[in-house]
């Protein structure tokens, strides 16, 4: 058993988050080696800049905290029609290749703890 501790998990900018990948491919730069699913933390911020729609694995999404922050989805990267305000608390299970983009107003952020699946199914 592996016991990982947040606060030791180094924090990786990437496009329109910082995340903490703590179980997952090693080859991915994940702590914990898992061939089966991705976990981990994403903070989303200003600094982090805005994130692009995208899509993947079943996804199940805890949010932290959330300060006028917003998740947006729909069929394509294109067409994101559904907006759905996210509170602390909150957990959202997203389907297999459904397009998602979290955002948030001017001065609001978001944090999530996230768990996929390590292939697409189709």
């Amino acid at each position: 058993m592996e016991i990982i501790a947040r606060k030791n998990i180094e924090e990786t900018l990437l496009p329109g988050r910082f995340m903490q990948k703590v179980v997952g491919p090693q080859k991915d730069g994940y702590l914990s080696e898992s061939k089966i699913f991705n976990i981990g933390y994403c903070r989303y911020c200003a600094e982090a800049g805005p994130m692009a729609p995208h899509m993947h694995a079943e996804e199940t999404v805890q949010v932290l905290s959330s300060d006028r922050a917003w998740v947006r989805f729909g069929p394509t990267e294109n067409d994101l029609p559904n907006k759905i305000m996210l509170e602390k608390d909150m957990t959202l299970h997203i389907p297999a290749r459904e397009w998602h983009v979290f955002e948030y107003e001017e001065g609001g952020s978001l944090e999530i703890l996230f768990i996929y699946g390590s292939q697409v199914q189709l």
